[in-house]
Formats: structure tokens, sequence, C-alpha cells
């Protein structure tokens, strides 16, 4: 048997699944790739994917660096704006709306929405429930952390959209949301070159060249993350910092404070101070 990336992520996954804590998960995944470190070193292996499967992710001091050096995300340039996200509805495809208005109104990451399962969508209540990811492998797994493991609301456009589509889903072995015509687990390049692409281009959501202006489905989730966030008035959520943390399955609040936390309208505008003021002076 050949030793993979996606079958190491899969012993991983059974292993919390079996109920192991994270810090046996972590000695367990360790010890393995020491071995595999070993035998690399004596020729028994040609790699040690353990290793590869770390090297993908990047560590909390490179995420930091790299925000950093790109700066805050923006509306309009790394964030759809309100009225960019009223026009992609407008021209959303059949095939691809259900998919595309689940990722803008649940802030789901595109693993997530491509391991979506019909058993952890509940109409009935409007939410549904993250239990599972399809990894760029289109392996089928638990989530990468506890945190990401949540449950969301869904507003009635998602429900009604949702309530429909299951009824001419195409049929999957794993019961998926959003599979392929084949019933397979549906490619993210696919999604973003057949499905939120040409919909960006039909809106008018374009770049001076013409290419769709937000490239990959992220985009979607920023916005979310700022619906979350906009003030009632403006036509948003207006939630705290901890539910937006929790509603994005991040892991600490500082993660979500660092990408987001520009984005929460300030208290202390003239306005607001001078409203202040007036119960020290009354």
């Amino acid at each position: 048997m050949q030793l993979t990336v996606p079958l190491v992520r899969k012993f991983k996954d059974d292993l919390r699944a079996h109920k192991r804590s994270p810090a046996m998960v972590k000695r367990v995944i360790g010890s393995l790739g020491a071995l595999l470190g070993d035998a690399l070193e004596r020729g028994l292996v040609a790699t040690n994917v353990v290793r590869s499967m770390k090297r993908e992710r990047k560590h909390g001091k490179d995420r930091q660096a790299e925000r950093r050096q790109r700066g805050k995300l923006k509306v309009g340039v790394d964030i759809p704006a309100p009225d960019e996200i009223k026009r992609l509805i407008a021209h959303l495809p059949d095939k691809w709306r259900p998919l595309l208005l689940t990722a803008t109104f649940t802030g789901l990451r595109a693993s997530e929405l491509r391991g979506l399962r019909w058993d952890d969508v509940d109409l009935r209540h409007a939410r549904l429930h993250v239990r599972q990811r399809a990894d760029r492998y289109q392996a089928i797994g638990k989530p990468k952390s506890e945190s990401d493991e949540r449950t969301i609301p869904l507003p009635p456009m998602v429900v009604n959209t949702l309530r429909e589509w299951k009824l001419k889903c195409p049929k999957s072995e794993h019961g998926i949301v959003f599979p392929t015509g084949a019933g397979e687990i549906e490619y993210h390049s696919n999604i973003v070159h057949r499905g939120l692409g040409p919909a960006q281009v039909a809106a008018k959501i374009v770049t001076k060249n013409g290419t769709p202006k937000y490239p990959g489905l992220h985009s979607l989730r920023h916005f979310y993350a700022s619906w979350c966030i906009n003030r009632e008035k403006d036509g948003g959520l207006e939630l705290p910092l901890k539910m937006v943390q929790e509603r994005l399955g991040h892991s600490t609040l500082a993660m979500t404070a660092d990408t987001y936390g520009h984005l929460f309208p300030n208290g202390d505008d003239g306005a607001e101070l001078a409203k202040a003021e007036k119960f020290f002076l009354a």
C-alpha cells in the first residue's frame, strides 16, 4: 500500500473520530513523521508525506506576516461590496446558484461547501452544521480543528433555494449537497471558473481587462464576515466579535480580530461623542 497525504489525513481524522485528544493526535502524527524521516534517510521511501502535509499549511507567524504585507482587507478590493453582491445574486446561473448563495450567506470555506451533506442541512429549522470537509484530493474527512465544527443559521432565501435544489440534486454516494452531475465531489476549480467567474462577468463585476474582479471563493467568505459585522442600519447583522468568530469557525478570537477587526464601526465619531457627552452635562 502506498502511503499518501490523503491517507495520512484520513488516519488523523480517524484518531479524532475515536475521541483521541489533540495532544495524542499530535504525538502520533509526529512519531509517524519521525519514522518516515528515518526511512527517507535510509532510502526506503521516496518522500515524507507527513512533512508534505504540514508544508501545505502556513504557520501562524507566516500567516501574520502575509497579512501585514498584504495590508488590511478592503471593501471593493478584497471584499465584494453589498451592491456587487446584489448584482451577483441577480446573475447567478441556475446550476451554481444554490452553492454560491450558500457560500455568500454562510461564509463556509470551499472545502466545507464541497463536503457538505444533506444530513447536515436542517431546512426545517433554517440552519446547517459543519461536520466534514472535502480536501483538494477529493477525500472526505473531519474538519481540521474543533472550532471548524459549528452551526450556522440560514436566511430564508438560502433555505428556499436549497429546498428547491434538493428535489433535483444529483444523487451522491455520500449524500453531498453540491455534487457533480455524476454525483461525485465537485472540483474547486470548476466552482470558480465555471460558476463564480462567469457570474461576475455577467454582473459586470470585472477588472479593467474584463476578467472577474474577485478570483476565488474566499472573497464570498470575506463578504459574509463583513455582513456579520456591518450595522443593521447598513443592511448588516451587527454581531459581536465573539459571534463572528464562531460563525467563521476561527480557532481564536485574535484571528478574527486581526483579519476583520478594522471593519467594525467606530462608536466614537462626532455624533456619538456629542450624544455621550450630554450624559455628563445634563
